[in-house]
């Protein structure tokens, strides 16, 4: 039995109202709980106990975020994003749903596997509920923002609507696929993100593509970008990449 750690009685609650959530876990106990204190929070909640019960589920309610089990009874939930993401269409950045992994598995070929697919967010069990509520809100104001909003991270801009970078003032050339490149990471600052996820958000390819390729263009943005300033983007040895500022 999986176990959760209690919030207080003062849950946080989302910035934004008519959040629709989709809950899946299979053990009832936990899966009532985390419905009643989402609901707590402030959002419309619907939930699944089963990964089919799942897939409809995202079919019928088009939820702005699914809290996923791995375990589950037909199907693990590796196997249901997979299909969640074959059904809405990978390639469609419109169609992606956000996914929170909400599981017992902490291995960290696990929370691999989980980001690799697509997951936003690993979340291990047991979890306590302010955290898990909080993690939530920052998943859906990553993926919900603006898409022409200017983005910046220490010194670094960039202007997606104008097509524009600069460091401390100073303009970047950027081909069309490092600029895109640097547009996910900067859209996902602070969050480590698979090789694979970034090969099926950029290039669009299947998850089955050579990320050979981000690595190569993970190098030309390194040599473009950290000239003469910090170093922002880092591996993430096993996992990927991150964008971040320095660190005090």
């Amino acid at each position: 039995m999986a176990t959760v750690e209690r919030a207080g009685p003062h849950l946080s609650r989302p910035t934004t109202t008519d959040v629709n959530l989709l809950v899946v876990d299979d053990e009832p106990t936990v899966r009532e709980l985390l419905c009643a204190a989402l609901r707590h929070a402030g959002f419309t909640v619907a939930s699944a106990a089963t990964g089919q019960e799942a897939l409809d589920g995202a079919r019928d309610v088009s939820p702005d975020l699914v809290l996923l089990d791995v375990m589950l009874p037909d199907m693990d939930g590796f196997e249901v994003i997979r299909r969640l993401r074959e059904q809405r269409g990978a390639g469609s950045r419109a169609g992606h749903i956000p996914v929170v992994f909400l599981t017992a598995r902490d291995a960290t070929q696990d929370k691999i596997d989980g980001l690799v697919l697509g997951g936003d967010d690993y979340v291990t069990k047991p979890f306590d509920l302010q955290e898990l509520i909080a993690r939530i809100g920052a998943v859906l104001r990553r993926t919900s923002g603006d898409p022409s909003a200017l983005l910046r991270v220490a010194d670094l801009e960039l202007d997606p609507e104008g097509v524009q970078t600069t460091r401390a003032g100073e303009p970047i050339r950027l081909s069309p696929t490092e600029f895109r490149l640097l547009h996910y990471l900067m859209t996902n600052a602070g969050r480590t993100v698979g090789k694979a996820q970034i090969l099926g958000r950029v290039w669009e390819y299947d998850f089955g593509g050579d990320t050979g390729i981000v690595d190569t263009y993970i190098s030309y943005l390194r040599r473009k970008l950290d000239n003469g300033g910090p170093k922002l983007i880092h591996t993430v040895h096993g996992v990927g990449y991150v964008l971040r500022g320095p660190r005090a």
